[in-house]
Protein backbone atom coordinates (compact mmCIF):
# COMPACT_ATOMS: atom_id res chain seq x y z
CA UNK A 1 0.00 0.00 0.00
CA UNK A 2 1.22 3.26 -1.16
CA UNK A 3 0.63 6.78 -0.07
CA UNK A 4 2.56 8.83 -2.36
CA UNK A 5 0.48 11.65 -2.73
CA UNK A 6 -1.06 11.87 -7.04
CA UNK A 7 -0.57 8.00 -7.40
CA UNK A 8 -3.76 8.04 -8.11
CA UNK A 9 -4.18 10.16 -11.03
CA UNK A 10 -4.06 9.01 -14.62
CA UNK A 11 -0.87 7.68 -15.90
CA UNK A 12 0.42 9.11 -18.49
CA UNK A 13 3.67 8.46 -20.96
CA UNK A 14 6.18 11.04 -21.60
CA UNK A 15 9.01 10.99 -24.31
CA UNK A 16 12.25 12.32 -24.69
CA UNK A 17 12.64 12.31 -28.49
CA UNK A 18 16.39 12.70 -28.69
CA UNK A 19 18.74 12.97 -31.82
CA UNK A 20 20.67 9.46 -30.81
CA UNK A 21 17.50 7.66 -28.43
CA UNK A 22 13.44 7.88 -28.31
CA UNK A 23 13.34 6.78 -24.62
CA UNK A 24 9.14 6.79 -23.15
CA UNK A 25 8.71 6.27 -20.07
CA UNK A 26 5.11 5.70 -17.93
CA UNK A 27 4.81 8.07 -15.08
CA UNK A 28 2.37 8.34 -12.04
CA UNK A 29 1.06 11.54 -10.81
CA UNK A 30 3.53 11.37 -8.23
CA UNK A 31 6.08 11.88 -10.65
CA UNK A 32 7.22 8.43 -10.45
CA UNK A 33 8.81 6.57 -13.38
CA UNK A 34 6.91 3.44 -13.66
CA UNK A 35 8.29 1.91 -16.76
CA UNK A 36 10.49 3.01 -19.35
CA UNK A 37 11.41 1.35 -23.20
CA UNK A 38 13.78 2.98 -25.19
CA UNK A 39 14.74 2.61 -28.88
CA UNK A 40 17.19 4.12 -31.70
CA UNK A 41 16.02 7.39 -32.90
CA UNK A 42 14.55 6.54 -36.88
CA UNK A 43 16.36 9.37 -39.09
CA UNK A 44 13.09 10.17 -41.77
CA UNK A 45 9.66 11.55 -40.49
CA UNK A 46 7.62 8.74 -41.22
CA UNK A 47 9.97 6.36 -39.66
CA UNK A 48 10.28 8.29 -36.39
CA UNK A 49 6.95 8.56 -35.67
CA UNK A 50 6.48 4.78 -36.40
CA UNK A 51 8.54 4.20 -33.51
CA UNK A 52 7.34 6.71 -31.44
CA UNK A 53 3.84 4.66 -31.98
CA UNK A 54 6.00 1.68 -31.49
CA UNK A 55 7.30 2.63 -28.00
CA UNK A 56 3.61 3.67 -26.86
CA UNK A 57 1.95 0.74 -27.76
CA UNK A 58 4.32 -1.45 -25.68
CA UNK A 59 3.77 1.08 -22.47
CA UNK A 60 -0.19 0.30 -23.51
CA UNK A 61 0.29 -3.00 -23.33
CA UNK A 62 1.13 -3.13 -20.00
CA UNK A 63 -0.50 -0.12 -18.56
CA UNK A 64 -3.72 1.87 -19.19
CA UNK A 65 -2.69 5.36 -20.43
CA UNK A 66 -4.25 8.48 -20.50
CA UNK A 67 -2.04 11.10 -22.60
CA UNK A 68 1.12 11.45 -23.91
CA UNK A 69 3.87 13.79 -23.60
CA UNK A 70 6.63 14.16 -26.03
CA UNK A 71 9.80 16.47 -25.18
CA UNK A 72 11.14 17.73 -28.20
CA UNK A 73 14.90 19.52 -28.60
CA UNK A 74 13.45 22.31 -31.25
CA UNK A 75 10.67 24.71 -31.44
CA UNK A 76 7.16 23.53 -30.94
CA UNK A 77 4.61 26.15 -31.39
CA UNK A 78 1.90 28.15 -29.39
CA UNK A 79 -0.06 25.58 -29.45
CA UNK A 80 2.27 22.89 -28.55
CA UNK A 81 0.79 20.61 -31.57
CA UNK A 82 3.43 20.95 -34.17
CA UNK A 83 7.31 21.07 -34.41
CA UNK A 84 8.32 24.56 -36.26
CA UNK A 85 11.88 22.80 -36.19
CA UNK A 86 14.11 20.67 -34.92
CA UNK A 87 17.99 20.68 -35.58
CA UNK A 88 18.87 16.51 -34.98
CA UNK A 89 14.95 16.20 -35.86
CA UNK A 90 13.29 15.42 -39.22
CA UNK A 91 10.36 17.10 -38.42
CA UNK A 92 9.92 20.48 -40.18
CA UNK A 93 6.39 22.57 -39.59
CA UNK A 94 4.57 18.76 -38.55
CA UNK A 95 1.74 18.58 -37.27
CA UNK A 96 3.52 15.63 -34.85
CA UNK A 97 0.57 15.75 -32.15
CA UNK A 98 -2.45 15.05 -34.40
CA UNK A 99 -0.52 12.67 -36.62
CA UNK A 100 0.28 10.71 -33.18
CA UNK A 101 -3.06 11.53 -31.62
CA UNK A 102 -4.81 10.07 -34.73
CA UNK A 103 -2.44 6.97 -34.58
CA UNK A 104 -2.55 5.88 -30.78
CA UNK A 105 -6.51 7.36 -30.04
CA UNK A 106 -5.16 8.89 -27.11
CA UNK A 107 -4.56 13.07 -26.61
CA UNK A 108 -0.61 14.20 -27.07
CA UNK A 109 0.96 17.42 -26.91
CA UNK A 110 5.07 18.71 -27.35
CA UNK A 111 6.77 20.37 -25.17
CA UNK A 112 10.43 22.24 -25.35
CA UNK A 113 12.63 19.41 -23.80
CA UNK A 114 13.78 22.29 -21.32
CA UNK A 115 10.77 23.70 -20.69
CA UNK A 116 9.20 20.07 -20.03
CA UNK A 117 12.36 19.61 -17.18
CA UNK A 118 11.57 22.57 -16.01
CA UNK A 119 8.20 21.40 -14.89
CA UNK A 120 9.60 18.58 -13.68
CA UNK A 121 11.24 20.01 -11.45
CA UNK A 122 8.67 22.41 -10.42
CA UNK A 123 6.39 19.92 -9.56
CA UNK A 124 8.66 17.32 -7.88
CA UNK A 125 12.23 18.35 -8.02
CA UNK A 126 15.16 21.07 -7.14
CA UNK A 127 12.28 23.87 -8.21
CA UNK A 128 9.72 22.61 -5.66
CA UNK A 129 8.22 25.94 -4.00
CA UNK A 130 9.97 28.63 -6.83
CA UNK A 131 7.15 31.24 -7.87
CA UNK A 132 9.71 32.63 -10.67
CA UNK A 133 12.52 30.41 -11.72
CA UNK A 134 15.09 29.70 -14.46
CA UNK A 135 16.34 26.64 -15.69
CA UNK A 136 19.63 26.20 -17.99
CA UNK A 137 20.23 22.76 -19.67
CA UNK A 138 24.41 22.39 -19.71
CA UNK A 139 24.94 19.83 -22.33
CA UNK A 140 26.15 20.54 -25.78
CA UNK A 141 25.05 24.15 -26.10
CA UNK A 142 22.63 25.73 -23.23
CA UNK A 143 18.89 25.31 -23.38
CA UNK A 144 16.55 27.25 -21.28
CA UNK A 145 13.47 27.18 -19.60
CA UNK A 146 11.28 30.45 -17.36
CA UNK A 147 8.86 29.96 -14.69
CA UNK A 148 6.82 32.81 -14.24
CA UNK A 149 4.73 33.45 -11.25
CA UNK A 150 4.64 29.06 -11.17
CA UNK A 151 3.69 29.22 -14.94
CA UNK A 152 5.98 28.12 -17.94
CA UNK A 153 6.70 31.39 -20.02
CA UNK A 154 7.04 30.58 -23.41
CA UNK A 155 6.85 33.69 -25.38
CA UNK A 156 3.81 34.63 -28.16
CA UNK A 157 5.26 32.03 -30.79
CA UNK A 158 6.38 29.32 -28.70
CA UNK A 159 9.93 28.92 -28.87
CA UNK A 160 11.29 31.69 -25.25
CA UNK A 161 13.57 31.53 -24.02
CA UNK A 162 16.82 31.19 -26.03
CA UNK A 163 19.05 32.18 -23.75
CA UNK A 164 21.81 30.53 -24.90
CA UNK A 165 22.05 32.81 -28.18
CA UNK A 166 22.20 35.89 -26.33
CA UNK A 167 25.80 37.27 -27.32
CA UNK A 168 28.38 38.08 -24.84
CA UNK A 169 31.33 38.66 -26.44
CA UNK A 170 30.86 40.90 -30.12
CA UNK A 171 32.72 39.10 -32.34
CA UNK A 172 33.50 35.97 -30.09
CA UNK A 173 33.05 32.29 -31.19
CA UNK A 174 31.29 31.36 -34.38
CA UNK A 175 28.39 29.68 -33.10
CA UNK A 176 26.12 27.09 -35.32
CA UNK A 177 23.32 29.48 -35.17
CA UNK A 178 25.24 31.38 -37.36
CA UNK A 179 25.68 34.35 -35.09
CA UNK A 180 28.71 34.83 -33.28
CA UNK A 181 29.86 35.24 -29.53
CA UNK A 182 27.04 33.35 -28.23
CA UNK A 183 26.63 32.05 -24.74
CA UNK A 184 26.76 28.81 -24.70
CA UNK A 185 30.09 29.31 -27.21
CA UNK A 186 31.47 29.92 -23.70
CA UNK A 187 29.38 28.01 -21.09
CA UNK A 188 28.62 24.47 -22.60
CA UNK A 189 30.52 21.05 -22.87
CA UNK A 190 31.58 22.16 -26.23
CA UNK A 191 33.23 25.74 -24.60
CA UNK A 192 35.11 23.41 -22.35
CA UNK A 193 36.53 21.55 -25.44
CA UNK A 194 37.42 24.51 -27.12
CA UNK A 195 38.91 26.26 -24.07
CA UNK A 196 41.15 23.66 -23.45
CA UNK A 197 42.53 23.29 -26.98
CA UNK A 198 42.94 26.90 -27.00
CA UNK A 199 44.57 26.96 -23.54
CA UNK A 200 46.83 23.68 -24.93
CA UNK A 201 48.12 25.44 -28.01
CA UNK A 202 49.67 28.27 -25.66
CA UNK A 203 51.38 25.99 -23.47
CA UNK A 204 50.74 22.44 -23.61
CA UNK A 205 53.98 21.57 -21.47
CA UNK A 206 51.68 23.20 -18.82
CA UNK A 207 49.37 20.17 -18.39
CA UNK A 208 49.67 16.94 -17.03
CA UNK A 209 46.91 14.92 -18.31
CA UNK A 210 44.98 17.09 -21.72
CA UNK A 211 48.25 17.08 -23.85
CA UNK A 212 48.65 13.60 -23.83
CA UNK A 213 44.88 13.22 -25.00
CA UNK A 214 45.27 16.18 -27.60
CA UNK A 215 48.11 14.34 -28.57
CA UNK A 216 46.86 10.92 -29.76
CA UNK A 217 43.34 12.29 -30.68
CA UNK A 218 42.17 16.04 -30.65
CA UNK A 219 39.05 15.00 -31.92
CA UNK A 220 38.26 12.65 -29.00
CA UNK A 221 38.27 15.27 -26.65
CA UNK A 222 34.83 15.87 -24.52
CA UNK A 223 33.91 17.97 -21.95
CA UNK A 224 33.50 15.62 -19.78
CA UNK A 225 36.76 14.48 -20.71
CA UNK A 226 38.40 18.30 -19.51
CA UNK A 227 35.82 17.92 -16.42
CA UNK A 228 37.78 14.40 -15.23
CA UNK A 229 40.92 16.08 -15.81
CA UNK A 230 40.26 18.82 -13.72
CA UNK A 231 38.90 16.23 -10.96
CA UNK A 232 42.69 14.45 -11.39
CA UNK A 233 44.94 18.20 -11.35
CA UNK A 234 45.48 18.97 -14.58
CA UNK A 235 46.42 22.49 -14.16
CA UNK A 236 44.90 23.92 -17.46
CA UNK A 237 41.70 21.61 -17.37
CA UNK A 238 41.29 23.51 -13.62
CA UNK A 239 42.09 26.81 -15.49
CA UNK A 240 39.13 25.63 -18.07
CA UNK A 241 36.49 25.28 -15.25
CA UNK A 242 37.65 28.42 -13.89
CA UNK A 243 36.59 30.39 -17.09
CA UNK A 244 33.65 28.03 -17.11
CA UNK A 245 32.53 29.42 -13.94
CA UNK A 246 33.24 33.00 -14.52
CA UNK A 247 31.32 32.26 -17.91
CA UNK A 248 28.34 30.57 -16.10
CA UNK A 249 28.07 33.35 -12.88
CA UNK A 250 28.08 36.17 -15.13
CA UNK A 251 25.65 34.50 -17.77
CA UNK A 252 23.61 34.02 -14.55
CA UNK A 253 23.75 37.55 -13.60
CA UNK A 254 22.92 38.50 -17.12
CA UNK A 255 19.88 36.54 -16.99
CA UNK A 256 18.90 37.94 -13.45
CA UNK A 257 19.23 41.30 -14.09
CA UNK A 258 16.35 40.56 -16.90
CA UNK A 259 14.33 38.49 -15.17
CA UNK A 260 15.03 38.61 -11.46
CA UNK A 261 14.39 34.96 -10.60
CA UNK A 262 14.31 33.42 -7.18
CA UNK A 263 15.69 30.11 -8.51
CA UNK A 264 17.80 29.12 -10.77
CA UNK A 265 18.34 25.12 -11.76
CA UNK A 266 21.21 24.13 -13.69
CA UNK A 267 20.73 20.86 -15.60
CA UNK A 268 22.09 18.97 -18.50
CA UNK A 269 25.18 16.60 -18.82
CA UNK A 270 27.56 19.42 -17.65
CA UNK A 271 25.76 19.59 -14.05
CA UNK A 272 27.37 16.31 -13.11
CA UNK A 273 30.59 18.45 -12.31
CA UNK A 274 28.76 21.05 -10.51
CA UNK A 275 31.30 20.48 -7.57
CA UNK A 276 34.06 21.72 -9.86
CA UNK A 277 32.24 25.43 -10.51
CA UNK A 278 29.20 25.86 -8.58
CA UNK A 279 30.61 27.62 -5.55
CA UNK A 280 33.04 30.01 -7.91
CA UNK A 281 29.83 30.83 -10.22
CA UNK A 282 27.58 31.58 -7.12
CA UNK A 283 30.69 33.81 -6.26
CA UNK A 284 30.94 35.49 -10.20
CA UNK A 285 26.93 35.75 -10.08
CA UNK A 286 26.61 37.60 -6.65
CA UNK A 287 29.82 40.09 -8.08
CA UNK A 288 28.13 40.52 -11.38
CA UNK A 289 24.77 41.17 -10.25
CA UNK A 290 23.27 44.98 -10.42
CA UNK A 291 22.50 45.76 -7.20
CA UNK A 292 24.07 42.83 -5.61
CA UNK A 293 24.46 44.36 -2.02
CA UNK A 294 20.94 45.76 -2.02
CA UNK A 295 18.77 42.92 -3.28
CA UNK A 296 18.28 39.25 -2.53
CA UNK A 297 20.11 36.61 -4.81
CA UNK A 298 18.66 33.61 -6.28
CA UNK A 299 19.51 30.16 -5.55
CA UNK A 300 20.84 28.39 -7.82
CA UNK A 301 20.99 24.50 -7.40
CA UNK A 302 21.12 21.63 -9.85
CA UNK A 303 18.83 19.05 -11.04
CA UNK A 304 17.35 16.97 -8.59
CA UNK A 305 16.01 14.49 -11.50
CA UNK A 306 18.59 14.38 -13.77
CA UNK A 307 17.99 13.11 -17.32
CA UNK A 308 14.76 11.87 -16.82
CA UNK A 309 13.55 15.62 -16.00
CA UNK A 310 12.47 16.27 -19.59
CA UNK A 311 9.98 12.98 -19.88
CA UNK A 312 8.52 13.48 -16.25
CA UNK A 313 7.71 17.02 -17.71
CA UNK A 314 6.33 16.17 -20.59
CA UNK A 315 4.10 13.11 -18.88
CA UNK A 316 3.22 15.70 -16.16
CA UNK A 317 1.97 18.51 -18.92
CA UNK A 318 0.10 15.77 -20.83
CA UNK A 319 -1.83 14.92 -17.34
CA UNK A 320 -2.12 18.35 -16.21
CA UNK A 321 -3.97 19.04 -20.80
CA UNK A 322 -6.06 15.60 -19.98
CA UNK A 323 -7.04 17.02 -16.35
CA UNK A 324 -8.32 20.46 -18.06
CA UNK A 325 -10.70 19.34 -20.52
CA UNK A 326 -10.87 17.98 -24.28
CA UNK A 327 -7.92 19.42 -25.80
CA UNK A 328 -8.12 20.54 -29.48
CA UNK A 329 -4.94 18.73 -30.90
CA UNK A 330 -5.23 14.83 -31.15
CA UNK A 331 -7.48 12.16 -30.67
CA UNK A 332 -10.26 14.59 -29.69
CA UNK A 333 -9.91 16.82 -32.66
CA UNK A 334 -9.96 13.54 -34.95
CA UNK A 335 -12.44 11.58 -33.61
CA UNK A 336 -14.69 15.09 -33.77
CA UNK A 337 -13.50 16.26 -37.27
CA UNK A 338 -17.13 15.42 -38.86
CA UNK A 339 -19.40 17.02 -36.47
CA UNK A 340 -17.41 19.99 -36.90
CA UNK A 341 -17.41 20.14 -40.36
CA UNK A 342 -20.95 20.11 -39.88
CA UNK A 343 -21.37 22.90 -37.03
CA UNK A 344 -18.32 25.19 -38.01
CA UNK A 345 -19.71 28.15 -36.24
CA UNK A 346 -19.91 26.31 -32.86
CA UNK A 347 -15.94 24.59 -33.55
CA UNK A 348 -15.02 28.23 -33.39
CA UNK A 349 -16.77 28.96 -30.26
CA UNK A 350 -15.13 26.55 -28.81
CA UNK A 351 -11.58 26.08 -29.92
CA UNK A 352 -9.35 28.82 -28.24
CA UNK A 353 -11.16 27.34 -24.71
CA UNK A 354 -9.78 23.88 -25.92
CA UNK A 355 -6.12 25.74 -26.67
CA UNK A 356 -5.78 27.15 -23.39
CA UNK A 357 -7.12 23.86 -21.90
CA UNK A 358 -4.25 22.61 -23.25
CA UNK A 359 -1.93 24.97 -21.94
CA UNK A 360 -2.73 25.26 -18.67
Amino acid sequence: MTTRIGRERPLTVGIDVGGTNIRASVVDGAGEVLDTVQAPTPHSEHALEDGLERAVRELCGRHRIGAVGLAVAGFVDETRASVRFAPHLPWQDSPVASRLSERLELPVILEHDANAAMWAEYRFGAAAGAHNGVLVAIGTGIGAALLVGGELYRGSFGVAPELGHLQVVPNGRACPCGKRGCWERYCSGTALVDTAIERLAIDPTRSTILAREVSRDAGSLTGRRVAGAAQDGDPVALEVMADFARWLGLGLAFVSDIFDPDLVVIAGGVSSSAPLFLDEAREHYAAAITGARHRPLARIRTTQLGEGAGMIGAAELARTALSAGPPTVGADRAKSSAARKSTRSTARETAPGGRAGARR
